[in-house]
């Protein structure tokens, strides 16, 4: 049986589907809903505190993305602020 192989661009633009450059995907609270953020938050005080509780709760395996433990009215408010910032 011959396997077909994707060119590599082709593979990343599949799996990066909805996320725009310079952005990533983060999963957020119980439901776990999708929001798409700018990479420059990964440099903010309060993203980074997000990301240190996230670890504490998940580790470091999240086989279905990164999911940030943080109720999502919370999270959009945060968010909120740091895009205002």
């Amino acid at each position: 049986m011959m396997r077909i192989r994707l060119p590599l661009a082709i593979l990343a633009k599949k799996h990066a589907a909805g996320v725009p450059k310079g952005h990533f995907a983060v999963y957020v609270g119980e439901s776990r809903r999708r929001f798409v953020i700018p990479t420059s938050y990964l440099k903010n005080p309060t993203f980074q505190a997000l990301l240190r509780k996230t670890e504490e709760e998940f580790g470091f395996k999240h086989y279905n993305g990164l999911t940030i433990p943080c109720n999502e009215d919370v999270f959009q408010a945060l968010t909120a602020q740091m895009a205002c910032a």
